[in-house]
């Protein structure tokens, strides 16, 4: 094997490896302290929230809905441990904890509220 090809194996590994690590990487979503305890929140530390009319994989907050309950977009097909994208009907995409879509709440404007919790019994935060 010639030096060329040990070296152009190892860049097409490291290239491949460090793809990997590139996406997992550009998961917008971490954990932030809150007065609910520790709940997953956005880029911005803005909580992240979950649904009940949703399932496993599909959304169905739209229109109204989706103005009040912002969708946490995603430019990127990823499935990295927890977190997945969502096709939307729409063609859309967003992030996904556990299957379920995240969306943000409009209600909320500083880093770590949690007022959308409990909004009409059926919008949840989403803790890790």
């Amino acid at each position: 094997m010639s030096i060329f090809s040990k070296i152009s194996g190892a860049v097409v590994v490291a290239f491949v490896a460090g793809g990997v690590a590139f996406a997992a990487g550009h998961i917008p979503v971490q954990q932030f302290d809150t007065e609910l305890g520790k709940v997953l929140t956005d880029k911005n530390n803005m909580t992240l929230y979950t649904f009940d009319k949703d399932e496993a994989g599909v959304s169905n907050c739209y229109d109204t809905c989706a103005e009040k309950w912002p969708p946490l977009f995603a430019d990127m097909d990823v499935h990295e441990g927890d977190y997945s994208v969502v096709e939307r009907k729409d063609g859309t995409k967003i992030w996904a904890f556990k299957g379920q879509p995240l969306y943000l709440w409009v209600g909320d404007s500083e880093p770590g509220d949690v007022s959308g919790d409990g909004v009409g019994g059926v919008w949840h935060v989403v803790k890790p």
